[in-house]
């Protein structure tokens, strides 16, 4: 698939790599991780201003209207830079299903919030047993006098230690299996009976595993209709793994040209160890892992942004996020055998390059889980 950017898309990029060439090297992410918190808040007022909080919003709320083809070259660069702020996390999809389930009255209070810096969100879906599965909630919430009362515990929150709210789903109706009957809510991440466990994952980035323990919830903070949540949910959740694709393109890029540096600098019996054949051969199947992914990625941002039927969209973001998770498999491995010892070290990026790619692998989804749904949709 040929994909070139438009004029203001390539003057996203120009403004997004600049930032991260000049403020977010490796040595200051390194810094960034050794903090208590493990991200920016300075950073993340520097997203704001340069507008790229904003550019999945539409423009009444303070955003740019923009797609997430005019959200590719932003992913790419950050996965370049392997940053660890709460960016998709906070656009999407826990600001893209307020942006497009919420009332008037709530979208008014948190998309300005989300463009200006002044608010992080986390997406708190996933629960022990789903797996992969977006209809698997058992977490309830009970009506009362005020709104609703939250009860259970969603696992492996991204950033949610990050987070001043939470969006949360929660089944106000049906069994734990039923795709009707679930609900969101936007939630305090300090409220009462809300509880963190808070760690570090594989790749650097925070989490939580989400204890709600009757967590009382206004009803102005339902996001949406009661029990209408989980077309919404699909939606955004594929809106983010078209984001993710191009997040993993733009990794791949990064240990494809530190790899290839390192084969014409790494010398061996007098010679660069790129000079000979049998390297130069895997370092050829690396680029072309990257270039068929940056393809599917491509495709699946274009899906994504136009296709009308839920089927069609679910299989064409399906079918790249298997063949990114294979290209992400290919590529990080061979970077770090490409590197030799080296590759493994802390000090060199590509050891943490594979991580995040190994990450992305499995991150909403794994190859399995997508064929599997591919096939449905065939």
């Amino acid at each position: 698939m040929q994909f070139d950017y438009s004029e203001e898309q390539r003057l996203v990029a120009d403004s997004i790599r600049r930032f991260v060439a000049e403020r977010y090297g490796f040595e200051t992410r390194r810094r960034i991780l050794a903090s208590a918190e493990g991200w920016s808040r300075e950073v993340w007022d520097q997203l704001a201003q340069l507008g790229l909080l904003g550019l999945p919003f539409a423009a009444e709320l303070g955003g740019f209207g923009g797609r997430a083809v005019d959200l590719m070259s932003v992913m790419e660069a950050m996965g370049d830079a392997l940053t660890v702020e709460p960016y998709l996390s906070t656009v999407a999809p826990a600001g893209r299903l307020v942006a497009r389930a919420g009332s008037d009255a709530l979208r008014g209070e948190i998309v300005p919030a989300i463009v200006e810096g002044r608010l992080v969100l986390a997406f708190a879906h996933g629960e022990e047993g789903a797996r992969y599965d977006l209809t698997h909630v058992e977490t309830r919430a009970q009506a009362s006098a005020e709104g609703y009362v939250l009860s259970g515990t969603k696992r492996m929150v991204l950033h949610a230690p990050c987070a001043d709210r939470l969006v949360v789903s929660a089944r106000t109706s049906g069994s734990a299996a039923e795709a009707s009957g679930v609900s969101l809510f936007l939630v305090d991440a300090k409220a009462p009976g809300v509880a963190m466990h808070a760690y570090r994952t594989y790749d650097n980035r925070r989490a939580a595993d989400v204890d709600l323990r009757e967590v009382r919830v206004a009803a102005g903070d339902r996001i949406g209709e009661e029990g209408a949540g989980m077309p919404f949910i699909e939606e955004a959740a594929d809106f983010a793994r078209a984001l993710l694709c191009a997040e993993a393109v733009g990794a791949m890029k990064s240990a494809c040209d530190a790899t290839l540096e390192y084969l014409k600098t790494r010398r061996q019996f007098g010679v660069p160890i790129g000079t000979f054949q049998a390297l130069q051969h895997r370092m050829v199947d690396m680029v072309i892992s990257y270039e068929q992914a940056r393809s599917m990625a491509s495709l699946a941002c274009a899906r994504v942004d136009t296709e009308r039927d839920p089927r069609e969209r679910m299989r064409v973001v399906s079918a790249a996020k298997v063949r990114i998770a294979d290209a992400c498999r290919h590529v990080s491995q061979e970077s770090v055998q490409l590197h030799g010892g080296m590759g493994m070290s802390e000090e060199l990026k590509v050891s943490h390059t594979f991580r995040r790619l190994t990450a992305i692998a499995r991150e909403l989804g794994d190859a399995d889980h997508h064929l599997e749904r591919f096939a449905s949709c065939s």
